[in-house]
């Protein structure tokens, strides 16, 4: 008998991967969490049954979500990471030696736990010196932050469950409060492919785009995400993700990556027509790509 690990993406879409066996299964104190393995993807997470990371692809999320505001800014110092259980975000940011401080607010123990246990070489930064982890509600945490990050990353769930709260104007203006004067703000912006994560990514841009003077979009192929195309926010309030990236800087840093490259980065924020059409703001300008 085959098991197979389904994941609804529309009303009328499915995502499939067969499994060839179930690693873990529990429940925290504020969702389901599961591990399998496939002969595909390798082992590969779930919370309340959407998928999270694999160990195929989870590179190309990580990679995306720390190395283009990085590169913007290489002298960033203080970073927040809000959600990031697994540990792949920060072990982005620890090959950075400039970076002296990782404020990590995860409000489930009990993910980063497992994440350490099966997913030991994404994980593998969380035992960094310079890397501090908060076990705690993100939304509350940033809240009480004033002019302390250079960067602030919002890798979290979808807005759904213990992740909801992370996709409204009182976060997204505390995070902005938490920036210092030439911040960036980075945030995974779902996709636009199914109408439910388009109207959330929609949501979320409207809301970005009111408060910070830079409101940007950018992309990159994840398999195993929804639709394969995933945008990710770039927000500032100084910094532009073009004008001010400096390739040859980051490129004598001597971080080899797997996905990110200098060339990608300016490809990445040019958006098919398609994308840009959804991101008009009310006025009807479109702010990002032209």
């Amino acid at each position: 008998m085959e098991l197979w690990y389904t994941e609804q993406h529309s009303d009328d879409v499915r995502f499939s991967l067969r499994v060839e066996r179930q690693l873990y299964s529990g429940r925290s104190a504020f969702q389901d969490i599961a591990v399998y393995h496939s002969k595909e993807f390798g082992n590969f997470l779930t919370l309340d049954g959407y998928l999270m990371i694999t160990e195929k692809d989870e590179f190309v999320y990580h990679e995306m979500i720390t190395h283009v505001p990085l590169s913007v800014n290489p002298d960033v110092r203080n970073v927040l990471v809000i959600g990031a259980g697994d540990g792949g975000t920060v072990r982005e940011l620890v090959r950075y030696a400039g970076i002296a401080r990782i404020d990590m607010v995860e409000i489930d123990r009990e993910v980063v736990s497992v994440c350490r246990e099966y997913f030991p070489n994404v994980a593998s930064g969380l035992d960094d010196p310079r890397v501090r982890i908060y076990y705690e509600d993100g939304l509350k945490f940033v809240r009480s932050r004033q002019n302390e990050y250079d960067l602030v990353i919002v890798d979290s769930t979808d807005p759904f469950g213990p992740g909801e709260g992370l996709f409204t104007k009182e976060f997204y203006g505390n995070c902005e409060n938490a920036l210092t004067d030439r911040g960036i703000l980075v945030n995974q912006h779902e996709s636009v492919f199914y109408r439910e994560y388009a109207e959330s990514m929609r949501r979320a841009h409207r809301i970005l785009d009111g408060i910070f003077p830079i409101c940007r979009v950018y992309q990159a192929h994840i398999p195993t995400y929804p639709s394969g195309h995933w945008l990710f926010g770039f927000s500032s309030k100084g910094p532009d993700p073009l004008a001010d990236f400096d390739a040859a800087r980051w490129s004598r840093l001597g971080i080899a990556t797997r996905y990110y490259n200098t060339d990608l980065h300016r490809g990445c924020f040019a958006l098919p027509n398609s994308v840009k059409e959804q991101l008009k703001i009310d006025d009807g300008r479109v702010r990002n790509g032209g």
